[in-house]
């Protein structure tokens, strides 16, 4: 009951901040938002109430029973967005400015964390591995085709929400070195973006100009969540591989390595972006400007 209350709670500070612009948009975001997160915490209540009613055990960090350790998984991927609950987050992301898109993405993930966290030893560890990698394979795949960057940065958070819930069952403190360095990183991305009034990648693509070592200092963390080696973000995945081929997961720890290339490559189109006015495959209008010939027809 103290853990639905502390996410009830938790949920209805969100909400002005995000329909605070009156915007059609921002509203429509708020009520997806509410009506998902009511959800997943009535989930968590009821799965409490399913092992309380079998057992006559409350505490929700040792469930016994099967369906509410089902239900309780369902619920903590719902309030993180892992797939198949992940629809929500890229929608209440677009609908809402940068500074509370910053909160969503960081902060409003700690309550289920930390649930995930405590809860992770009475889990069900083939229902969380399958949504952990399902995660990073959606994650990675639905981001490659999006031009609002809140969109790809929504993806990109689900993706290593998948690369977090993978290891919790096994080591929860990597999952949670993992969480930290992700906040600093996309804090530093939506820090800078809200500063250089960037949303779409069209408009980062001339941001250059502006504040050129924002953009340098952009597209080093921008590599850095990609995992790229000598990079910070780097640490953590390697960290995980590790353990998951100690606990003798090679196949799991192989595809999440080969599924993280499709985030890869959109960390690596927002990174050319940023250095590079023209991008390899762009529109005619952008040529014409980029060639100061508005007259000349491109075929």
């Amino acid at each position: 009951i103290m853990a639905w209350t502390g996410l009830e709670i938790n949920t209805l500070a969100i909400l002005p901040l995000i329909s605070k612009s009156h915007h059609p948009r921002s509203i429509e975001a708020a009520t997806k938002y509410f009506l998902t997160q009511a959800a997943a915490s009535a989930l968590v209540l009821f799965s409490s109430m399913t092992n309380a009613w079998s057992t006559g055990q409350w505490d929700i960090t040792q469930l016994s029973h099967p369906t509410s350790s089902l239900i309780l998984t369902s619920a903590i991927a719902m309030k993180l967005g892992l797939v198949p609950f992940h629809f929500w987050f890229p929608e209440v992301l677009q609908g809402s400015p940068l500074s509370t898109g910053l909160i969503l993405s960081t902060i409003m993930k700690l309550p289920p964390i930390t649930l995930l966290y405590m809860t992770s030893s009475s889990l069900n560890p083939t229902l969380l591995t399958t949504l952990a990698i399902l995660s990073v394979a959606i994650g990675g795949w639905m981001g490659l085709n999006q031009t609002q960057i809140r969109k790809i940065l929504a993806f990109s958070s689900i993706s290593h929400l998948g690369w977090m819930t993978i290891v919790i069952i096994y080591n929860p403190k990597l999952t949670l070195l993992n969480f930290y360095l992700y906040i600093m990183m996309t804090t530093a991305v939506f820090l800078t973006l809200n500063s250089i009034k960037v949303l779409k990648l069209s408009t980062l693509m001339t941001a250059w100009t502006k504040v050129p070592s924002l953009n340098a200092m952009l597209l080093l963390t921008l590599l850095s969540l990609a995992g790229l080696p000598p990079l910070t973000g780097f640490l953590p995945k390697w960290l995980i591989i590790q353990e998951l081929t100690k606990q003798g997961m090679i196949p799991a720890a192989t595809l999440i390595s080969l599924l993280s290339l499709l985030s890869l490559f959109f960390y690596l189109r927002l990174a050319y972006c940023t250095t590079i006015t023209l991008p390899p495959h762009t529109t005619n209008h952008m040529k014409q400007w980029h060639t100061g010939k508005s007259t000349h027809t491109l075929i």
